[in-house]
């Protein structure tokens, strides 16, 4: 298999040498406007890889949740998180959906790690193509030393105030704030990296409504190492939508669970319910994109 380097070079540079994305976060720009601009050239690539039959299933949950996002509501899209390219393929397919596709699309802002901006400009050149709000991730801050390390800490803590400070101007305003729950793709070698974050039950707290997103299929193998050295591959590709869920009732529901079975730890008693219903769903739609690839 190419490697997502190889396999796209010259869309790679076109989107490099057009994208303006600092590669430096601060407060003052932690949310970010997608460039529009950008995705024509990302398409090409999305098109080269995508098998037919690839699209979304539970158009009609996201449609109930971009209504209720519209009458004011914040609402929730979580999704399960197996590569880079997760982000990516939702909004294309997405936007070539009949109807509000394309409007949904446009009102998706996602929560974003700040290493997508840093760590590797072209990285941050496709980032930049999805309008973001750029968190400082607690995972990062893990083996910093609280006398050394002080600036850092005192940096991630303003970034995430500032970033707290946006979600709450823009929740209410008809977007659908996306979030990844294992706040990281899927590592097979690391099976850590599929466990739920305990800080997602904060966003399950603070909004009303929510939707589980199933992720099956692939174009982009994760390897260890730079995005840009994943292995790309044409797959079949389907996100499946599931209900519109209250958060209030979800998280009532899932924490009383808890308390009768003697659950300490609450919070992440919550966020490990998300990813079990998300992987009943992954399960249960991976038998219908079998199907749909046999017919090809």
């Amino acid at each position: 298999m190419e490697t997502l380097s190889g396999a796209f070079r010259d869309v790679i540079k076109q989107v490099v040498s057009l994208s303006k994305q600092s590669t430096k976060i601060t407060e003052q720009d932690v949310y970010q406007e997608g460039a529009e601009e950008l995705l024509p050239l990302i398409d090409k690539m999305v098109e080269a890889l995508l098998l037919p039959n690839s699209g979304i299933s539970g158009m009609e949950h996201l449609n109930e949740l971009w209504d209720r996002a519209v009458s004011g509501k914040s609402c929730l899209l979580l999704l399960e998180h197996y590569s880079n390219m997760d982000l990516t393929n939702f909004i294309y397919l997405l936007r070539k959906e009949p109807g509000r596709g394309k409007e949904i699309a446009d009102a998706v802002v996602a929560i974003a790690g700040m290493k997508l901006n840093e760590e590797n400009p072209t990285v941050a050149a496709f980032t930049g193509a999805y309008s973001r709000i750029i968190i400082y991730p607690s995972r990062s801050l893990q083996g910093l030393d609280a006398e050394k390390d002080r600036a850092e800490i005192i940096r991630s803590n303003t970034i995430n105030r500032a970033a707290m400070k946006a979600l709450l101007e823009i929740k209410t305003r008809g977007k659908l704030i996306l979030v990844f729950p294992s706040g990281t793709r899927y590592r097979p070698w690391d099976p850590a990296s599929k466990h739920g974050v305990r800080e997602i039950d904060s966003y399950i707290k603070s909004f009303d409504y929510m939707c589980f997103v199933a992720v099956n299929g692939e174009v982009l193998h994760v390897r260890q190492g730079d995005m840009m050295d994943d292995f790309v591959s044409k797959d079949l590709v389907r996100y499946t939508a599931g209900p519109v869920l209250s958060c209030g009732e979800f998280r009532e529901k899932t924490r009383q669970r808890a308390e009768e079975a003697g659950i300490a730890d609450k919070k992440q008693a919550v966020v490990d319910r998300i990813m079990e219903e998300l992987e009943a769903m992954h399960i249960q739609a991976e038998d219908e994109r079998q199907r749909l690839l046999k017919a090809l």
